[in-house]
């Protein structure tokens, strides 16, 4: 491809060198006037081409940034057409009053279109809408100017002089206004797009300058086709294709977005500017009396209608700012309100902090005193023979001393939770461990309990500590709930369901007569129940309680199980099972 682009590159400075030999070595003919004609033609057609594939491979803004550049070359290449028209296949001179004239002034418009997008500054979609907004004022405006300055000397009252010097006025102006414009975007752009800037404007400085100098040798009589003032304009041509050529496909891109709004803000009163301005073009039309009444006639109306375009054009402009406004208004708001909930929330988790230090100093406290009571309550019991009476009120006091000190364990817990350490664990192991670990309490509550364990190993991923708090927490529950229900035999059971390992800890005696039902929100809502509920989250369990009038109570606890495939990564624990007694 960059061999291609070098071929491309060639003929077109070979075509640029062709016209600089001719107009120094042929005198003004024919020949020399085709020749300079279908020279800039092709240069202008070239430059076209090598804007084209940009505007197809670009995206969004971009792609509409190129074509913008390509529509404003190719008016530039469509009056040149007209010349050829004239000069070689009419053979005469191009006509002092020419329609055309108005190609030529427009093609300078889908430029500055161009520059208006931005395309090296990033933008949100509200502020791309205003700018074309602002920029549509602009263009209407310049249309207007052609049409208030150069129209009327070439169809409402048509006279030479005045139409090439309104002409030539105008468009200097115009050119002058679109370079002070790529200067602008030029200071404020980096990288790739600072050099494409930069090769803009050098070309259509080129451009601006020379046909300036053509026009003035015009003007003396000293200037015809293919001239050596023609060599500049060739050169301005040509270095458009290279800006086509040699601008990498991956650049210009986007720079970083720029906190700065300097150039909306500009454009945005360009536009205010140019909307301002038509009252007093109405009155330079009325006061200016060294024109033909017609000519006046016809500017007033011209300008009365420009007023309600372009104050239409303002009135949606403002439509679409009040209602971008009363957004951002409204987001600011819900922004607030948001900072304030925020605010709470962290207000509330400082204070549950400090109630969490509060809990864990006094849970800590408390360790003391009730590791004493046990102490005293067992040696109570020992010390020397009691009736049956009384020895079933130590066991009742020992019975609650454990669960009281179960309740400071669980309110350490969540004070204070310890991270898990993770490790295949077998759960038939962990329950038996449980049920040997709960005996003091299912025995002298005198709780017949009995298990149903599957064949095999049931193997979970998970802390063992933490798994074994679970078991024995659900348990203890339980127990207090059979006690409530005077229900006397404890069913735990276990299996594997569907990937998972269940866990069922039911009342498999049924209710004694009269007692009161059990809600389950209320079984699960205790403060221990609550912390294997943290606690089996981390695990990805999930645990169920299930209670109806005259029917049992069963809690299930549900785990992931380890995959078989998985296990022989994994090292099988211990599986010794000590025996219950009933």
């Amino acid at each position: 491809m960059r061999k291609y682009y070098k071929l491309w590159s060639a003929s077109v400075i070979a075509c640029v060198l062709t016209l600089a030999v001719a107009s120094f070595l042929l005198r003004q003919s024919f020949g020399l006037t085709a020749l300079s004609d279908i020279v800039q033609a092709l240069l202008l057609f070239s430059g076209t081409i090598s804007l084209i594939p940009h505007a197809i491979r670009a995206r969004g803004r971009l792609r509409l940034f190129w074509s913008l550049m390509t529509l404003g070359i190719g008016l530039w290449f469509c009056y040149q057409l007209l010349w050829i028209y004239f000069e070689v296949w009419l053979r005469t001179d191009v006509p002092d009053l020419c329609a055309g004239d108005m190609i030529l002034f427009l093609h300078i418009v889908p430029l500055m279109a161009a520059l208006a997008l931005l395309p090296h500054a990033p933008q949100d979609e509200y502020a791309a809408r205003l700018r074309h907004l602002d920029f549509a004022l602009l263009m209407i405006w310049w249309g207007y100017l052609y049409i208030l300055i150069v129209i009327p000397w070439q169809y409402v009252v048509p006279d030479i002089p005045p139409y090439n010097d309104n002409l030539n006025l105008l468009y200097l102006i115009e050119k002058i206004a679109f370079l002070t414009t790529l200067v602008l975007v030029w200071a404020g752009s980096k990288g790739g797009w600072r050099k494409f800037y930069a090769n803009l404007f050098g070309a259509c400085l080129t451009y601006a300058a020379s046909s300036y100098v053509a026009n003035w040798a015009l003007g003396h009589h000293n200037y015809y086709s293919g001239c050596f003032y023609d060599i500049p304009l060739a050169a301005s041509m040509a270095w458009i294709t290279f800006i086509g050529l040699w601008t990498p496909d991956s650049e210009p891109q986007a720079g970083v977005r720029s906190t700065s709004t300097s150039h909306g803000v500009w454009l945005a009163r360009m536009g205010m500017i140019a909307a301002f301005s038509l009252p007093l073009f109405g009155a330079w039309a009325l006061v200016d009396s060294a024109v033909p009444l017609r000519i006046q006639s016809f500017r007033v109306a011209l300008t009365l209608g420009a007023a309600v375009v372009m104050g239409i054009m303002v009135f949606i402009r403002q439509r679409l700012l009040d209602r971008e406004l009363l957004r951002l208004l409204t987001y600011s708001h819900d922004s607030f309100e948001n900072l304030k909930r925020l605010q709470a929330q962290i207000t509330e988790s400082e204070k549950l902090a400090s109630i969490g230090q509060l809990v864990a100093g006094a849970a800590h406290e408390l360790n003391n005193p009730i590791t004493a009571m046990l102490g005293y309550s067992d040696l109570l019991v020992l010390s020397k023979p009691m009736s049956g009476d009384q020895l079933d009120l130590a066991g009742k006091i020992g019975q609650h001393a454990r669960r009281i000190k179960s309740l400071v364990g669980s309110l350490l817990s969540f004070a204070r939770p310890v991270p898990a350490s993770f490790a295949p664990v077998d759960l038939k192991t962990l329950l038996y461990t449980a049920v040997k670990l709960s005996q003091s309490q299912w025995q002298p509550a005198k709780v017949s309990l009995r298990t149903e364990f599957s064949e095999g190993i049931l193997l979970v991923r998970g802390d063992s500590n933490q798994l074994l708090q679970v078991c024995v927490q659900i348990i203890k529950d339980t127990l207090r709930a059979l006690d409530q229900r005077g229900s006397s035999e404890l069913l735990i059971a276990a299996c594997a369901k569907d990937g998972f390992a269940s866990i069922e800890i039911c009342d498999s005696g049924g209710a004694a007569a009269g007692s009161a039902p059990l809600n389950s929100n209320q079984i699960l809502s205790s403060l221990g129940l609550n912390a294997c509920q943290a606690i089996l989250k981390q695990h990805h369990g999930q645990i169920f309680c299930e209670s109806e009038q005259g029917a049992r109570i069963t809690i299930r606890v549900e785990l992931p199980l380890i995959l078989p495939a998985a296990r022989s990564n994994a090292a099988a624990p211990d599986a010794w099972e000590p025996q219950p007694s009933a």
